[in-house]
This record gives structure tokens, sequence and C-alpha cells, in this order.
């Protein structure tokens, strides 16, 4: 185990110059308790690793050098303001980081009625000291964080079953809890190593190293839940723009834990930095590896509507998981079920009716299956 992974000495250095604050800090620079283990990064400048915070197993993120780009050069996550931690500024009073921050919200979040809830509760989790008070230390960390889609997307849905809870922060870095399985299927190898597999062995590779059929059936309801979850939440809806295996995990019992929720952004935000952006084709108007919207050739300008749910792209993804040691009594349906569930578009008529037919049926089928099996 270390303490250097991450760039753990630049948040240490305004820690103790007064600049930062948070519940970590004191662990991280001066009681040195807290320590990176294993990393989890798939991809060299991905800060992720296991740590142990004061005897207990959490996930450690650190934000990358260089910030999350839209493939047509738009920044959806401004790297500036969290690397200088320069707002809010000395004299900044609570009530004027209230409405910084609900200006911030309105921005990416849309126009909710309830933000001002949303407002305090960020006052509740940047007062990490729980003194009552929000020192300018700890309102410049949270800031920073609030830049970051996962950290505010934890926040939201910190009483949900499937996101992890959030242990604590300092500057921006922030732990989360731990969890067990960090890929969706039972083996997962260094990025050096990953580069060099062919992406067909590696799918046959993946289904070997996977749990049994009731446990998978399991995870996948989790997964379903969590689309529920960020599907018109209490702040608006959510767009899974990455849904892939690697972001996904689960605990000892095969309840489904996000590992990754950095490609997880809320529409409104994404419309906004996507509509009117210029395009020769389609494969411009993408961001992340799955939400896309289409060119428009009259104008070549991206439209904003993302054109798959993200129900849809969660079937894609347990299409084969499923399929494969699927109970031969239920196949034929679940496989239906699977592909009117990857045929699911934004722009069909009584879509959220739809959307909620078809995933509640999903969800009755695997768990009827497996409600009485030992390994559920």
């Amino acid at each position: 185990l270390k303490r250097s992974a991450c760039p753990a000495s630049r948040s240490c250095d305004k820690y103790k110059t007064g600049v930062i604050d948070g519940p970590a800090c004191n662990s991280l620079c001066v009681t040195e308790t807290l320590y990176f283990g294993k990393c989890l990064s798939t991809k060299p400048n991905n800060q992720m690793y296991l740590g142990i915070w004061d005897n207990l197993p959490g996930v450690v993120k650190c934000q990358m050098e260089q910030a999350l780009h839209l493939d047509f050069g738009t920044e959806l996550e401004p790297r500036k303001e969290i690397v200088l931690f320069d707002k809010p500024t000395r004299g900044t009073t609570v009530q004027k980081f209230k409405e910084m921050v609900y200006s911030l919200f309105k921005a990416k979040l849309g126009d909710q009625g309830n933000l001002s809830e949303l407002v305090n509760l960020i006052l509740t989790v940047a007062d990490g000291d729980k003194d009552g008070q929000v020192s300018l230390g700890e309102a410049k960390s949270a800031w920073a964080l609030l830049q970051l889609n996962e950290f505010l997307l934890m926040v939201i849905l910190q009483d949900k079953e499937h996101t992890p809870k959030l242990m604590g922060f300092c500057g921006d870095l922030y732990v989360m809890e731990s969890v067990e399985y960090t890929s969706l299927y039972g083996v997962s190898l260094p990025w050096v190593i990953e580069l060099f597999i062919p992406s067909g062995f590696r799918r046959s590779m993946d289904q070997l190293f996977t749990p049994s059929w009731p446990r998978k059936a399991k995870i996948a309801i989790g997964l379903l839940e969590f689309v529920e979850d960020v599907f018109h939440g209490p702040y608006g809806n959510f767009l899974m723009c990455d849904t892939s295996a690697k972001n996904l995990g689960y605990n000892d019992k095969y309840d489904l834990k996000m590992v990754d929720m950095r490609k997880i952004v809320p529409e409104t935000n994404l419309k906004e930095l996507i509509k009117d952006r210029h395009c020769e084709s389609d494969l411009d108007c993408v961001y992340g590896t799955d939400c896309r919207t289409s060119c428009d050739q009259s104008t070549m300008k991206c439209t904003s509507e993302v054109i798959q749910p993200n129900l849809a792209k969660a079937c894609q993804l347990l299409k084969d998981y499923l399929l494969r040691g699927a109970p031969s009594e239920i196949r034929e349906e679940l496989e239906k079920q699977l592909y009117s569930c990857i045929a699911l578009k934004v722009t069909a008529n009584q879509m959220e009716m739809e959307h909620s037919l078809i995933l509640n049926n999903l969800k009755t089928l695997l768990w009827k299956k497996i409600s009485y099996t030992n390994d559920s």
C-alpha cells in the first residue's frame, strides 16, 4: 500500500495552507491513515484505487490531469476551477455560496422546482467536520467536487441501494464505499494486457468468469433498478453515456453497485452542450461511447435529442450476460423481452409508459425465476 498514487501531495499542500478542507484531509495528510492499494484504472490517466481509510475499505478517486471532453471539443467538466480551488473567494457569505451552488445546479439540471432542497443537502455534505458551519476550505472543496457529475449523482442518490456511499473527501479527491467485485464479469485485467486481447476473445473469456445464472439475474435486476433511479429522478433525468461492464460491480450478496459514474450526465446539461454543434455525420454527435444524437444534414448541426434511452443500453449490455445459462423454460420469453427493450427509442410515442412496462416485465420475469433459489 502507498500514499502517493494520486496527486495527494497537491491536496496536502493546499490543506496545510488552509486553501481546502474536508473529512479525509487529516487522514491523508497528517495521521497518514488513508492508503492507496490496487489500481482499478483501465486507462493510464484514470485515477481510481482500492484504498483503506482508518481500517475501512474504500475506493479512492482523484481528478485526472486532463478534462473530460465531448468529442466535439466542449468540456463537460471544466478543469480550471478544480485545479485552482479559486471559488468561493474569501469573504463569500454562506448565502452567497448557496446562490452560487443554486446557479450551478440550474445550469446543469435545468429549472427543477426543488433545487433549494438539493442546495441544502450539499451544504450538509460540505460540512465535513459536522460542526454546523461550512468553512471556506470546505466550501472550496465542495465547489470543485460539484463540477463532477459523479460526485453530484452520488449526493443526489445517496439513499439508493445501487449508488456507492460517499465516505469523505479532501479537495477534489474523494473516497467511496468499497465494492467487492469491480466488474460485471468475474475477471479484470490491467489496461496494458487489455490492449493486446482481441475483443472477441475477451467477450468469450468474460462469459466464462461469471457468477451462476440466478446470481447474474439478481445483479441484472439491480441494474434495472439503477436505471429507474436515474430516469426522471427528483432532480431530472440523467443519461448513461458509457454503459459497459467495467463500470458496474457487485457486493458479496450480488447486489449491483456502480463503480464508475463519471459518464452519467444530466440530460439538460448534455442537451445544452450538444445542440447546434457543427457535424458532418451522426458520428460527430456522440458523447462517451453511447449517448448519440443525430446530425441535421440541412443545417450541419447536432440535434439535442439523445436517440437511445438508458434502459435500451442496459438491456443491450445484459443480453449475452443473461441469455448464457438461462433456464430453458424462460429463455424464449427472456430473449423476446430483451430484444423489445433494446428496440426502445426516445422518440417513440408513449415512450415513458412503454419504458415502465418493459422494465417491470423484465424484473418480474427474473424475480419469479430466482425467488426460491438458494443462490438469490
